[in-house]
């Protein structure tokens, strides 16, 4: 929340300076004074409210009868800077999207609590760039330089809730003693604000402070646990979109094997782009031995014939909703009889995994089948020594499958990771959770406790799956899975 990025309300034509190559240009007042003059007004538009306005208002009243009688504080957080004066695209903190629907940069909600209960809840942000400060057309964060802003009073109609002007939050965080809880580390001004709200005199009062922060985002995230309809709907249209993009890739595969992993993730973003907001994590684009590393993202190494691609994708949609989904396929088109041994194992071991996602069941229930499916077929291959109980005791099948077999999906691709562990972890899948089912089988290049022709061999199956009333739907079923299927639908694609 830097003054550059919150500036005061000025009326000296020269306080906003256009730079070029890094240094400030001078502005005649003659040119200063054209420039406020002949432009249509743009100051009012009718909108419609967002189509999850009321989705939101119900997530603020939910949060707001959590904490009764405190402030709570969440930013939407700030351009971060990628090299001098440029900065990485912005994504809004999502507990802010999550709440207002906005997803823009610079702004903070604050719910307030009324006398006689409940909260105000105010959005502050960036309203239209003044005309007569000249900051529309000088300052980095003019209308001219980055787009037109919705005015208060439209962002207002579009949201469904009170706004006000982002220059005086600082004046209002700092009215009212009253217990404020703020989601940190996403804006450092209103987080410096409200610690010298709180004015902790020794450690015991900064790790009471920590407390109240960390109890606001772990409600937060327990809150997002349980999806309603629109949020499934907007998974939904991520997945059908990921699905796209993995066609997309399958019927480029020979021209990247004329380049590298990088085409693949080329021609994934470009669906993620034109279909979404973004890719909801960086792309895994792991041929041959690079599947074996489990967050490979380089995707700089070569594409070659008769080696496995394991593609990790997922479409972030405008709303920030991301797919996660995970594909092993046959560069060729065609698995070798060893690729399709490890390839069935891990599809027999993600079958058991889906088949144990229900309503009611402990959370853990789906990653258990799935590796003791991997621990029995690994103890029948003879890379293991049994019994499969003493293997899974003991943990002895990571060595091969690493890590876990899946966690929550939503906004964030890992979601609601902060979530109370007796809520998540350790408790009881509920209708509306939805989350990953992606066991895999990585054998390292270099791990001697393998045969030599299974080294460099990693498969991962990975599918979005919905909790629901009667049981499970597989919200990713539009892309094969057994390596048959796989093997038909490359067929279908790949140039002949």
């Amino acid at each position: 929340m830097s003054e550059q990025q919150r500036p005061e309300a000025e009326t000296d034509a020269f306080v906003f300076s256009p730079r070029k190559n890094g240094q400030a240009q001078s502005v005649s007042d003659e040119l200063a004074a054209w420039m406020r003059t002949g432009w249509a007004d743009t100051e009012m538009r009718d909108l419609e409210p967002i189509e999850q306005a009321e989705h939101t208002a119900r997530r603020r009243a939910a949060l707001s009868e959590a904490f009764p009688g405190e402030r709570l504080v969440i930013p939407s957080g700030q351009l971060l800077t990628r090299s001098n004066d440029t900065e990485y695209p912005f994504r809004a903190a999502t507990n802010y999207a999550y709440l207002t629907g906005d997803t823009t940069d610079g702004n903070c909600l604050v719910l307030t609590p009324r006398d006689g209960g409940g909260h105000d809840a105010v959005l502050y942000l960036k309203g239209r760039s003044d005309r007569d400060n000249g900051e529309f057309w000088l300052g980095g964060y003019g209308e001219l330089w980055t787009g037109r802003r919705n005015s208060l009073e439209e962002a207002s109609a579009l949201l469904g809730v009170a706004t006000a002007d982002v220059r005086t939050l600082p004046g209002a965080l700092r009215a009212d003693g009253v217990t404020t809880r703020v989601v940190r580390g996403h804006d450092a001004e209103v987080d410096a604000i409200v610690d010298e709200l709180r004015a902790d005199a020794d450690a015991e009062a900064r790790a009471k402070s920590a407390r109240l922060d960390e109890e606001l985002a772990v409600t937060l995230a327990d809150h997002r646990l349980v999806k309603d309809e629109w949020e499934i709907a907007q998974l939904q249209k991520a997945v059908d979109a990921t699905t796209r993009g993995f066609e997309d890739v399958a019927g480029t595969l020979p021209k990247a094997k004329g380049t590298s992993e990088r085409y693949i993730e080329g021609t994934f973003f470009l669906r993620a782009r034109v279909e979404g907001n973004d890719v909801g994590y960086g792309t895994i684009a792991a041929s041959g031995p690079n599947a074996t590393t489990l967050h490979w993202t380089r995707n700089d190494g070569p594409v070659r014939e008769g080696e496995l691609l394991l593609l990790d994708a997922g479409v972030e949609t405008t709303t920030l909703y991301t797919a996660d989904v995970t594909r092993t396929m046959p560069i060729s088109g065609t698995f070798t009889d060893l690729q399709r041994k490890v390839y069935d194992l891990v599809y027999k071991a993600q079958e058991a995994g889906i088949a144990a996602v229900a309503p009611g069941r402990p959370f853990t229930d789906f990653h258990e089948a799935s590796q003791r499916v991997l621990a029995e077929g690994l103890v029948e291959w003879g890379l293991l020594e049994g019994p499969v109980d003493r293997v899974l005791e003991l943990g002895l099948q990571r060595r091969y499958t690493l890590h876990g077999t899946g966690h929550m999906l939503g906004m964030d691709v890992h979601d609601c990771a902060v979530s109370r562990q007796e809520t998540h972890l350790y408790g009881d899948l509920k209708p509306g959770m939805v989350l990953t089912v992606e066991p895999g089988l990585y054998f390292q290049p270099d791990d001697l406790t393998v045969p030599e022709e299974l080294r460099g061999i990693g498969v991962r199956i990975e599918d979005d799956v919905l909790v629901t009333e009667e049981g499970r739907t597989v919200m990713s079923a539009g892309l094969p899975r057994s390596s048959a299927e796989v093997e038909a639908w490359l067929a279908e694609r790949l140039p002949r």
